[in-house]
């Protein structure tokens, strides 16, 4: 079984000679992807030859090509690509830089591990052999992404670019940064410039920080040179505490309110007649919107307990409304659905509510699409097992199986198949407060979520992907990615 996550379209592995390689040389459309090709392969352990070195007669040729015909046949995706490798060297070809580096990240999972240093004087130490093998690929769903929580427990660019890493490895194209929220404020607003007075708290007290508007800039650009696009997310009209802690204009009596280092949940909100308010939205939301790259912007709509509904599809409408007049896509929890939906307003599915699926369907007929984060799959903070000492488990406890046998599909009764855009999961930072700690959180789960959004349902196979787990697990241990050694997998 060849070690691929997320698994492929076509797999085709040849009989023929393996591709032994202890360098490459890499040819591509522009030097920026070729670039990318060099750190992706590096990384596996095969570095870019000197062209007059003495390690040249070690190097194998990667070239990278722009073509219309490649991929499955008859697919118009336009992430698509095929990889050859044979002997004499590696050829992948797709009609969009994006597929091409998505073929790269497929080869440098067939570059197994090295067992001891991994590089030597500018090669391979040992010669790696790759199978030979011919990979015609796409994705099945175009929104494949991660959530990620910067708010409860702060993680700083450097963390943040981590992850855009490890996402851009099982191919996922969605960094969801949650930025806002009781406990802290975790962006500049520039017209806003004493929220970072909510900057520093966090879950449990202590330090924490934020992103200036050039950090954002930085990590949106690191990001998107890897095909990642970073989604902001402002959480209202609750989960507001950090900024009413700040304005206590935006309360109902005027006072601000404390601040707040506990993980309960709905019990902050925005007041629809305040005069503050509307000028509030209008401020953060359109900064936002302008400093962000990307078409989406998230204004979250989760967990209001104390708001009643009317008042509730006020804030839906005006957010939206001020959204799409900054020129970018709303997206709401999928409480957005309780008010007024505009046609291409993207819905995050989140937590089962038999009583709103009836909302949902309703939404969809509106020409709302949905992203799927079921709880009980996609939510990667949840505890592994009730002893596991990382995580909540108030939609269960989700082991690595639970993550990877669900059908986006089949999660909302009466859904039509055509309205779901696509698949996130989920990691909220409660009890999360150390990279190593996260990443354990993430992998291997992420990896079969990221199959989930990838790999249609006949392709998909548990036991098949439990030995393709094992297979990855020691170029994590080299690039030094924590992971839960799951008794689910056989190690």
């Amino acid at each position: 079984m060849l070690p691929l996550i997320p698994w492929p379209t076509v797999v085709d592995q040849h009989d023929g000679p393996a591709l032994r390689a202890r360098a490459v040389h890499v040819a591509a459309p522009d030097d920026e992807l070729a670039a990318l090709a060099a750190e992706q392969l590096a990384a596996a352990g095969l570095p870019v030859a000197q062209a007059d070195g003495a390690d040249a007669d070690g190097a194998v040729d990667v070239v990278l090509r722009l073509d219309e015909a490649a991929g499955p046949d008859g697919s118009d995706n336009p992430e698509r690509y095929t990889l050859r490798v044979s002997a004499d060297g590696v050829v992948a070809t797709a009609p969009e830089r994006v597929g091409l580096l998505h073929a790269v990240r497929t080869l440098r999972q067939l570059v197994p591990a090295a067992s001891g240093p991994a590089t030597q004087a500018g090669v391979a130490a040992e010669p790696r052999s790759v199978p030979a093998v011919v990979v015609h690929d796409a994705p099945r769903y175009p929104w494949r992404g991660l959530s990620f929580d910067v708010v409860r427990h702060w993680f700083g660019p450097d963390d943040i670019r981590a992850v855009v890493d490890l996402v851009a490895a099982f191919k996922l194209r969605v960094l969801h940064l949650h930025l806002t929220d009781d406990q802290g404020w975790r962006l500049e607003i520039p017209s806003r410039p004493e929220l970072e007075k909510a900057s520093d708290n966090q879950v449990g007290g202590g330090t924490a920080g934020f992103l200036t508007v050039d950090d954002y800039r930085e990590l949106q650009d690191y990001a998107a040179a890897r095909f990642v696009t970073i989604v902001p997310e402002f959480d209202m009209p609750g989960h507001v505490n950090a900024a009413t802690h700040v304005y206590g204009g935006l309360t109902k009596d005027g006072l601000a309110t404390d601040s707040y280092d506990g993980i309960e949940v709905g019990f902050s909100r925005l007041w629809f007649d305040n005069p503050a308010t509307e000028p509030f939205l209008r401020d953060v939301i359109g900064d936002v919107a302008a400093m962000t790259r990307g078409e989406w912007v998230h204004v979250g709509g989760d967990e209001v307990h104390t708001m009643e509904l009317e008042e509730f599809a006020k804030f839906v409408e005006l957010a939206g409304r001020i959204v799409r007049e900054a020129g970018k896509t709303p997206i709401f929890w999928q409480e957005g659905a309780r008010g007024p939906v505009e046609p291409g307003t993207l819905l995050q599915y989140w937590e089962p509510k038999g009583e709103e699926f009836g909302r949902f369907v309703g939404a969809a007929r509106a020409g709302a699409r949905f992203v799927m984060s079921p709880g009980n799959h996609a939510y990667l903070d949840m505890k592994y097992t009730p002893e596991h000492p990382l995580g909540l488990h108030w939609a269960g406890y989700v082991e690595l199986r639970d993550s990877y046998e669900w059908e986006p599909t089949k999660v909302i009764d009466g859904l039509p198949a055509d309205a779901v855009e696509g698949v996130e999961a989920a990691v909220w930072t409660e009890t999360i407060s150390t990279r190593d700690e996260l990443f354990s959180m993430l992998l291997p789960r992420l990896g079969a979520v990221a199959e989930v959004a990838w790999t249609t349902p006949e392709r998909k196979d548990w036991d098949g992907f439990r030995a393709r787990t094992a297979a990855q697990a020691p170029a994590w241990r080299a690039v030094g990615w924590e992971f839960h050694p799951t008794p689910q997998v056989d190690w």
